[in-house]
């Protein structure tokens, strides 16, 4: 229901907008032909429907559509069928029924209040609805609760009726409900006497429909009377109150027929007539009826009201009922009198105010109603509520028909009120605490009477106060009556008292009090009050009630009284009269005239009064303080205490830093004198130590002492309000400095507050002894009492005083004086305490005092802001405002001239700077810090250049520490406020600040180069925080470079930039206005201030009127374009840069600018511009966007710090959003995971996936700088707005909670660990007070933060290049800065309880029984694994740093820096943490260090004994599928069936011999290889044949059967395979490889025999075609070298092409068209006739008209396997190097053999090689490509000897690995471009040419001509051999991270016969090349020795020599 009312009310604020729901809800309405059916039954949800219906017709009554409507009529014609239970739902009981009739009769009431329209359609049905509702309440059958409860819903609300109905329903009412009593008390009394007539029962309707109908005249009654004698008291005057018989004598038999006739009334008739009516009353309201009804109406209502005295005479005990069925009774019959009275007022509403009949009937109504109402005075039922409502419904009727009237009727009224207003008076039970609800109704009609009244008729109104004011006069006659009596007459007239100033407060008119004012102060001091009593009392309470009404005469009066009052009773003390005083003296003293000073100051309103009371006050407390302090006999603060509060009242407005006069200053001197005397302050010293409790009677100097002492420490001893009141006292008290020149008469005036008379000789001077020892105690030790001996005693107490108001001032509210709401520096109690300093010559030890108050002031202060850092809203405000406050006070200050003033701010300022570091981005303290320095000089003061020079030197020194402190920490935000702050200086064209400004700025520079500005873990050490800066900083810069950011120039750049754009919104505004934009009428003020402060104030124009035209055409625009650049971007499509900039700024700029305005128009559109500013770059996420976001967010938070939650709450949602929509660094599928996905499936594990359209890494730099912005947000509002923190910790939440979406990306990796940084800096507020109440959840979240960090270690080390040194750099130390952080991490003491949690520091968080963790799952102790957890992650994140930290400077010449030694013990320990977190941890543990042995044996272990939870690892399988494993038959193995599949070269391992075929590993094998595409396994074909050797099982062969037939080239590929590993005829082939050989032609046969028809097809086609090709070597053979091409040609020209599916067996890629018959050419070999031919071909994929040649090179009686292995390696690292983003060339050709000895070369396109170039030019390498490429540094020369770099590179990391031999001049290939390129893999690994001599010792070719390249300086000291060097190191790094994927590749062909393997230890050397055992920084070292020894090498020069000599190969 809650949901749908809420609909609803959306629904009523746009019906238009949503008529569907509206339509929607109306649908679930019961239908009115359900309604109308035979037995209607409704649901609980079309009830709901319906109530939801009404409410929204009560909201939006004018709604055009009618549905609505007609809904509710038919519902509530139907209400008749409703009567019966069956209609409603059976869930629903009486009570919910009745609940929806009196909510929907409401919603229905008010619809129609709304609607005349509906109103009358309402009307039409109402008539039978109630009708219906009667008769059906009449049965009383079960159902008629639901009629009942329909008739009081309607007597509550009750809808319009129509007159022709109204008649009919009121008497139809009293026909059924209101008659149906039994017979009345009239019929059964005999006569007609006045008393039957009081007693009266409303008669039976039969009874006045005849004749029997008598005029309301006839019956008047002369009222109530009393029965003791029938005196009349109000005709008598008498005041009598006893106990009154009701029996008269002789009429005890009738009247206990009246209490039967009364109990013969049942409880349910009653209720039948009350609801009649109400019902009649309401009918009454809305319409006009006939008179002769409604006389019938006033009849009954008159007989019941005068039936009511009789009713409430009758005594409990007379009842025959009683307990709860008595009461039942009661509360019934008296809600029939209120019903009846209200129904009688009603009538007399529409009667005619001056005809004569009916002002004779509403004067017989209101004796009537008086009479009524003096009985339920009297009754002994009058304490029962509903007596008291009767009461007060009979007053109020009164006045009603009194007032209006007028005249005689008024008059009547006034003289029958007052008699009624003294029986009030006179109950006892009125005068007390509360004067009960009888008295206040009578007070409430009082007041109603005599201000309506003093308008009208004055004399009668006049008349009747004073003779209430009369009554308290007279006096009875005390001696002569009993004591009961002597205390009634007192109760009357100290209630009259009470009710006159009570009448007096309320009217608040000066001719009232002057009226009874001088009665009450003339009784006071001349009449019955002038001695203290009950009297005295309550006339000096009113007296003071109505002095606070603040009538000037009334006022003066009083006051003189009081305060005469106030010093006579103090007087009085200790003299002989005073020990006899009665009691009252005492109350009077203490309680009464304290209260009575108290109300007026709190009632003065006019600031004439309000300073005149002041002076009076604060003189009374001198004068107080003086005579109490003569009285040696009592303590003073007895006297003066009770005063404070009245004091603190009057002074809550008085500003203290205004002039003061010198009397009133003095007056406040002496009342803090006496404070600091009396010991009334409340203690100020910090910690309280323990003293005696003192007596309040003090006879003794020493005792005094005490007080000194005590009021200092503590405890207080007096009543708390006056502490209270001290401390209000003391925000508006000007400091105590009377006159700053002479000190002396100072000192005289302050012995005069002493009265030394009893204190003469030595007592004097302990008397000043112990004022010392106070004042040395309040000033926390920092002055010694010996160093005080100068200063007397009255100046030691006046010091003291001083001591207490200061410190008090900070101790009370923080140090905020009185005057205005906003809290500025003038408000800043330190303009008090430096006061003090300000004059001159003061005593060395006065002074000293005087600075020790300032400094105790300040940490007064200091811990009042700390004391409340748990503040929230307002409260969290005002604590901020307070900080800022004194903080510019403090700036200000430091432009004093008093040098030792200037000193303490700087001192204090820096302080509270350093506490606090909030203040250093407050716009007010930035503005005081940069431009106070003039703005603050005093213009009288006359010119002094030397304090000038001071002052500036000063604030120069400030501003820059300040600046560069809040740069460090923020500074983005602190860039932005300089940009405003620069604006605003540019605005004031004041050319001295900008000065001032720019010579501060000019020297600051922030960067990521090396600063000097700030050390430690800054934030400005993060890098993505300075990323950010930069952006904010609006400078275009490129981030991929270091920068050096000059604060001054991009801040004027930015600000100008800013101001422009403010500008262009202001001219549109202008331009809008002037052409008539504005509609006309009344200039719109909502703008106010013009532009008021884009940015901060940037224009000075007059203010502009502002148009919400304009405003919504702009938001309109700018909504609709950053819309559009969301669109595009979310399409792909390319973004820009400027445009989107331009956009967003002016779209910053339209929302600043109307910021000031008060007008809610629009408000929806600005909330959407904010909305679309924060999530734009979001949405667009990349890093020039993200740029812009940051510029836009720092300008709006900095120009508006009001903004800041609602931005942050923004990005907050939008950064959740990315991780919802997986984004930059949440990226978390697979292919965004970088070298993981690319390098799939060959060497890592899984499907290979589609990679993702979009580069990764440019969202996650978005991520990047956003997250800077975030740090620089949270170390801005860190102590300040816990609002943000906990939006950031929402942020945290979401990000690290499961299941994660962190992006595995290694370029995400400082991203990732900056985020991590954030929520550990959030967590450590926990230790912060305003983030106490968190500490819980916080605690939570360091742990899933410690989590999550681990988390990025479940994933194997990788290497990510952009080709960015600078991103490189910090990626490296963003895990530094984390690393650091880690390790200087606070640890908390809850935390390290070394128990485990016994408190908070886990046991919150774990369950006590089991030790569960909700993050970290079962545990033993907390502490003890978080320690090792912490110690795992740091070990872990400085390996990752060190790692990232090779990879950004791989030339370092640094060696990893010390790092301790790791034992056994603790590697193990690591293990066994990283297992428990995440078992892939522990792997990643080991891949980081592979020849730790420890490691791996723990690990094994571990594995092994939890074999089961880890199927889903494959990097778990080396640890238990081992050849021990295998030879053993482990059991271990029966689980590999479960095993994810692993990585292909992972695989090929299980295949080698040392597994022997184990049929568990053979099968996981085949079923990871069968999990793969074929065409991706077709790589490693060479590797699954020499498998074939070792197959014992067949299981190979099966697969490859297999996969042949699922894929035609994976099946060809592998005949040419098998087709070259067999032997040529005639060769013999060894015992090892015949049975090898044998099978080859077998599975060969079986591939082919399975091929299907189609794949036969293309098989024949294909090989045939090759075939031929490759058979005309054998043709050339024979012919003479000189007809062999053309021999070619001729035999090209036979073959034909069949179908257009052939492709070229080394790339299947390609498809080909035909053959460049004239392009065939025959080559040089000592072999058969190799011959190179052109083939035209298309991509399979691509445009199949793009025709490309592609020539290839037909080889006879080479052996070419070893290229193919080769080729293999170098493919491997061509893949890897472009996963890892490494711009390295490598290109590995295609080599096929497709026989024995026999094979298809690729030719390297656009290529010559070295020894050809040799053949055309004379020079070298250098020479060369001058040549062909221009001359040195020009573009294309660059761009070619870069493309040599990158592939000389390339090739050297291959050549390092692979050590190919034979690196002549003609096995070097140049391409086009420049690049290099290897060729002839024919000596490899440990084979080289010579019968393996190994002449060539360099690990790969540089030669002399290589280096002139590489190298221009030719000492290894260029940018160039640097660049190369660090290619190569990081291409080295690189392959090392593969090292098992690549031997495991060669590794398979051990046995392949190959030439490479036939000698020593080939794989061992691999394995060794890549030197697993070193760190990265020692492998990097070794690759740049390899490269430094290559360099220019004798040995290769040699070798190229030799070449030339023996095969004229050119050097």
């Amino acid at each position: 229901m809650e949901s749908l009312i809420e609909l609803c009310d959306i629904i009523a604020n746009n019906p238009e907008q949503f008529r569907d729901k509206i339509d929607w809800i109306c649908g679930r309405c019961p239908q009115p032909e359900s309604l109308l059916g035979g037995s209607p039954r409704v649901s609980r949800s079309q009830v709901n429907a319906v109530l939801a219906i009404a409410r929204f017709l009560s909201k939006c009554p004018d709604s055009t559509d009618n549905r609505p409507k007609s809904v509710i009529l038919e519902f509530i014609r139907a209400i008749p069928t409703s009567f019966r239970r069956s209609f409603w739902p059976q869930s629903y009981n009486s009570d919910s029924i009745a609940s929806f009739f009196v909510d929907f009769l409401k919603y229905v009431y008010e619809s129609a209040d709304s609607s005349p329209d509906f109103a009358s359609e309402i009307a039409g049905l109402v008539g039978e609805v109630v009708t219906a509702a009667v008769n059906n309440h009449d049965t009383n059958s079960n159902d008629s609760a639901i009629s009942r409860a329909l008739l009081l819903a309607l007597s509550q609300n009750f809808p319009p009726v129509l007159p022709s109905d109204a008649e009919k329903l009121i008497n139809y009412l009293l026909d059924q409900l209101a008659m149906s009593v039994p017979a009345s008390p009239r019929e059964v009394i005999p006569g007609n006497s006045e008393t039957s007539s009081s007693q009266s029962s409303p008669l039976n309707v039969n009874h006045f429909q005849g004749n029997e109908v008598s005029s309301p005249a006839n019956d008047s009654s002369r009222g109530s009377m009393m029965a003791n004698g029938g005196g009349v008291y109000w005709k008598s005057g008498a005041i009598q109150l006893g106990n009154v018989n009701l029996i008269n004598e002789g009429g005890g038999a009738m009247f206990r027929q009246q209490v039967a006739l009364f109990e013969e009334e049942s409880v349910e008739s009653l209720e039948k007539q009350e609801i009649a009516f109400k019902l009649i009353a309401h009918i009454l309201h809305k319409v006009s009826i006939d008179q002769k009804l409604l006389e019938q109406v006033r009849f009954i209502a008159k007989k019941q009201l005068q039936s009511m005295s009789a009713f409430l005479k009758i005594r409990k005990r007379d009842w025959t009922e009683q307990g709860p069925i008595l009461k039942s009774r009661i509360n019934a019959k008296l809600s029939v009198y209120q019903a009846a009275a209200r129904m009688q007022i009603r009538s007399l509403v529409s009667l005619d105010v001056d005809a004569k009949t009916s002002k004779k009937l509403v004067l017989e109504t209101l004796a009537l109603l008086i009479d009524a109402a003096e009985a339920c005075l009297l009754s002994v039922w009058r304490k029962l509520r509903v007596c008291e409502e009767l009461f007060s419904s009979l007053l109020s009727g009164i006045a009603q028909v009194a007032v209006p009237r007028g005249g005689q009727p008024l008059r009547v009224l006034l003289i029958r009120l007052k008699p009624l207003v003294l029986a009030a008076c006179m109950q006892a039970d009125t005068w007390g605490s509360s004067q009960g609800a009888m008295f206040e109704s009578v007070l409430k009609t009082c007041c109603d009477i005599i201000e309506s009244g003093l308008t009208k008729d004055r004399a009668p109104i006049d008349t009747f106060i004073m003779g209430l004011a009369t009554s308290i006069r007279e006096r009875n006659d005390y001696e002569e009556q009993v004591d009961k009596e002597k205390q009634a007459a007192p109760a009357v007239q100290l209630n009259v008292i009470r009710l006159l100033a009570d009448l007096n407060v309320a009217i608040s008119k000066p001719e009232v009090v002057d009226m009874i004012l001088p009665l009450f102060i003339e009784s006071l001091e001349e009449g019955d009050a002038t001695t203290p009593s009950l009297l005295r009392l309550r006339l000096l309470d009113a007296v003071s009630h109505m002095a606070s009404l603040g009538f000037e005469k009334s006022y003066r009066e009083t006051v003189v009284l009081m305060t005469r009052s106030y010093l006579s009773k103090l007087l009085s003390v200790g003299s002989a009269e005073s020990k006899t005083l009665a009691p009252e003296a005492t109350t009077e003293r203490v309680e009464t005239l304290p209260a009575g000073f108290l109300l007026i100051a709190t009632g003065l309103k006019s600031a004439k009064l309000r300073s005149d009371y002041r002076h009076r006050l604060l003189s009374l407390c001198s004068d107080v303080g003086l005579a109490a302090e003569s009285k040696s006999g009592r303590s003073g603060a007895d006297f003066l205490g009770p005063l404070l509060p009245a004091v603190a009242e009057i002074c809550s407005d008085f500003d203290p830093t205004v002039d003061v006069e010198p009397s009133l200053l003095k007056l406040f001197r002496n009342l803090w004198f006496y404070i600091a005397l009396f010991g009334l302050a409340p203690p100020i010293q910090k910690t309280q130590t323990p003293i005696k409790s003192v007596s309040t009677t003090l006879n003794s100097v020493g005792s005094m002492g005490t007080i000194a002492l005590q009021a200092v420490s503590g405890p207080y001893m007096w009543n708390a309000l006056w502490a209270s009141a001290v401390q209000r006292i003391a925000q508006g008290t000007p400091p105590l400095v009377v006159s700053s020149v002479k000190w002396l008469e100072d000192e005289l005036e302050l012995n005069a507050l002493h009265n030394p008379g009893s204190r003469r000789g030595s007592g004097n001077e302990k008397a000043a002894l112990s004022q010392r020892t106070a004042l040395s105690a309040a000033l926390g030790g920092r002055v010694d009492v010996g160093s005080m001996s100068t200063i007397s005693g009255v100046k030691a107490t006046y010091l003291l005083a001083v001591a207490f108001l200061e410190i008090i001032r900070f101790s009370s509210n923080g140090g905020i004086l009185n005057g205005g709401i906003s809290l500025t520096a003038s408000r800043s109690a330190f303009s008090c305490v430096f006061e003090y300093l300000k004059t001159p010559n003061l005593m060395p030890a006065v002074f000293q005092c005087l600075t020790a108050i300032v400094h105790r002031a300040f940490e007064t202060a200091v811990s009042w802001l700390e004391d409340r850092i748990t503040e929230t809203g307002n409260e969290a405000v005002i604590r901020e405002s307070t900080l800022f406050a004194h903080a510019c006070f403090l700036i200000n200050s430091m432009s004093q001239r008093e040098e030792h003033i200037r000193d303490i701010a700087v001192n204090l300022l820096v302080q509270l700077r350093d506490r606090f570091a909030q203040v250093l981005w407050n716009s007010s303290c930035l503005d005081s810090l940069l431009f106070s320095v003039q703005n603050d000089t005093p213009s009288t003061i006359v010119n002094d250049p030397a304090w000038e020079a001071a002052v500036r030197s000063l604030y120069q020194k400030i501003v820059r520490e300040w600046i560069v402190i809040s740069l460090s920490y923020a500074p983005c935000t602190t860039q932005g406020l300089l940009q405003e702050k620069l604006c605003k200086a540019n605005t004031w064209q004041k050319a001295q600040h900008t000065t001032d400004v720019v010579s501060l700025l000019s020297e600051i520079r922030i960067g990521t180069g090396k600063s000097d500005c700030w050390a430690g873990i800054r934030t400005a050490n993060i890098p993505s925080v300075m990323a950010a800066a930069a952006a904010a900083s609006g400078a275009n810069l490129k981030l991929s470079e270091a920068f050096i950011l000059e604060v001054l120039s991009t801040g004027i750049v930015s600000a100008t930039v800013k101001c422009n754009y403010a500008g262009e919104i202001a001219g549109m505004r202008r331009l809008y206005s002037s052409i008539g934009g504005f509609q006309s009428g009344a200039p719109q003020t909502g703008f106010g201030s013009g532009l008021q402060r884009l940015i901060s104030g940037a224009f000075s124009q007059p203010p502009q009127t502002e148009d919400d035209s304009f405003n919504e055409m702009l938001l309109s625009k700018f909504v609709r374009l950053l819309q559009q650049f969301v669109n595009t971007a979310e399409k792909g499509g390319e973004l820009d840069k400027s445009q989107f900039r331009e956009t967003c700024s002016q779209a910053t700029a339209l929302l600043l600018s109307n910021l000031s305005s008060d007008r809610k128009a629009n408000l929806e559109g600005f909330s959407q511009l904010l909305r679309l500013l924060c999530w734009c770059p979001a949405y667009i996420s990349t890093p020039d966007a993200m740029e812009t976001g940051v510029f836009i967010w720092t300008w709006l938070v900095s120009a508006a710090p009001q903004l800041g939650s609602l931005v942050l709450a923004e990005l907050v949602d939008a950064w959740l959003w990315t991780i919802d929509t997986k984004r930059g660094l949440f990226a978390s599928d697979v292919k965004y995971s970088g070298p993981g996905a690319k390098l799939r499936p060959h060497l890592a594990p899984g499907e290979p996936v589609a990679l993702p359209d979009i580069n990764p890494v440019d969202q996650i730099i978005a991520h990047r700088l956003w997250l800077g912005f975030f740090i620089d947000r949270f170390e801005v509002v860190r102590h300040n707005s816990i609002e943000q923190l906990l939006l950031l910790g929402r942020m945290l939440q979401g990000t690290t909670k499961l299941p994660w979406n962190f992006s595995h990306h290694p370029a995400a990796s400082g991203t990732f660990f900056t985020f991590m940084l954030l929520g550990l800096k959030l967590c450590s507020c926990q230790s912060q007070g305003n983030l106490q109440n968190f500490r819980t959840g916080l605690q939570l979240l360091e742990d899933r933060i410690y989590r999550a960090s681990l988390g990025w270690f479940a994933y194997e080390p990788e290497w990510y290049d952009i080709n960015n040194i600078n991103f490189a750099q910090s990626e490296a130390q963003s895990v530094s800065v984390f690393v650091h952080y880690l390790s200087n991490e606070r640890v908390d003491s809850l935390q390290s309880d070394s128990k485990g949690g016994t408190s908070e520091n886990g046991n919150s968080l774990v369950d006590a029984n089991d030790h569960y963790h909700p993050v970290w799952g079962q545990m033993d102790n907390y502490a003890v694994g978080r320690e090792k957890r912490k110690q795992l992650l740091l070990m872990l994140c400085q390996h990752e740093a060190d790692r990232l930290e090779v990879w950004a400077q791989p030339l370092s010449k640094e060696g990893i820096s010390s790092r301790p030694k790791i034992s056994t013990d603790k590697w193990i320990e690591y293990a066994r943490t990283a297992f428990s977190v995440d078992p892939r941890i522990a792997f990643s543990l080991a891949s980081r260090f592979p020849t730790n042995t420890y490691l791996k044996a723990e690990i094994t272990q571990l594995v092994q004994s939890h074999i089961l939870d880890i199927h889903c690892i494959p990097e778990a399988l080396p640890y238990f599928v081992t050849p021990k494993a295998v030879d053993e038959n482990s059991a271990l193995l029966q689980q590999l069936p479960h095993w994810a599949a692993c990585s292909i070269t992972q695989a090929l391992e299980f295949l080698t011999p040392v597994y022997k075929g184990h049929p568990r590993v053979m099968a996981y094998v085949l079923r990871v290889l069968e999990s793969y595409p074929p065409e991706r396994v077709t790589f490693f074909m060479p590797q699954l044949v020499q498998a074939l050797r070792y197959d014992e099982g067949r299981l190979v062969e099966g697969y490859l059967l297999r996969a042949a037939q699922r894929s035609d080239i994976f099946a060809h590929i592998l005949i040419w395979h098998l087709q070259g590993e067999t032997c040529e005829p005639g060769k013999d082939a060894s015992a090892k490889n015949s049975s090898f050989l044998a099978l080859l032609p077998i599975v060969r046969q079986h591939i082919i025999d399975g091929f299907t028809p189609k794949a036969c097809d293309l098989f024949q086609r294909e090989f045939d075609f090759f075939d031929q090709v490759t058979s005309i070597s054998g043709v050339l053979f024979p012919l003479p070298k000189e007809e062999r091409r053309a021999g070619i040609q001729k035999e090209l020209e036979k073959i034909e092409m069949e179908g257009e599916d052939l492709y070229l067996p080394t790339a299947p890629n390609k498809l080909v068209r035909g053959i460049q018959v004239d392009s065939g050419i025959p080559l040089q070999s000592a072999a058969k006739v190799p011959i190179m031919i052109t083939f035209n071909v298309v991509d399979r994929d691509g445009d199949q008209n793009d025709i490309k040649p592609q020539a290839c090179i037909f080889k006879v009686g080479d052996d070419c396997r070893q290229d193919v292995l080769a080729l293999q390696v170098i493919a491997l690292l061509r893949d890897i190097f472009t996963a890892v983003g490494l711009n390295l060339y490598l290109f590995p050709y295609g080599v096929l053999p497709t026989g024995p000895e026999r094979g298809i070369i690729e030719v390297v396109p656009n290529t010559r090689s070295r020894s050809q170039m040799g053949e055309t030019n004379d020079g070298g390498l250098y020479e060369i490509f001058q040549q062909d490429y221009g001359p040195v540094g020009s573009p294309s020369f660059e761009a070619a000897r870069r493309n040599f770099i990158i592939s000389s590179a390339g090739y050297a990391v291959a050549s390092l690995l692979l050590q190919p031999k034979d690196r002549h001049n003609g096995n070097l290939l140049f391409d086009n471009a420049g690049r290099l390129v290897h060729i002839d893999f024919g000596f490899i690994l440990e084979t080289s040419p010579g019968g393996n001599m190994r002449f060539e010792s360099a690990h790969f070719k540089l030669s002399h001509e290589m280096t002139q390249l590489l190298d221009p300086s030719g000492v290894m000291k260029s940018e160039t051999w640097d660049h190369f060097v660090s290619l190569c190191v990081k291409g080295y790094l690189a392959a090392r991270r593969h090292m098992n994927g690549i031997i495991n590749t060669v590794l398979l062909m051990l046995d392949s016969g190959l030439p490479c393997f036939s000698r020593g230890d080939p794989i061992g050397n691999l394995r060794k090349r890549f030197h697993p055992e070193m760190s990265e920084r020692e492998a990097a070292i070794f690759m740049k020795s390899v490269c430094t020894d290559a360099y220019n090498k004798w040995t290769t020069a040699g070798y190229d020599l030799i070449q030339y000599l023996q095969q004229g190969i050119e050097k």
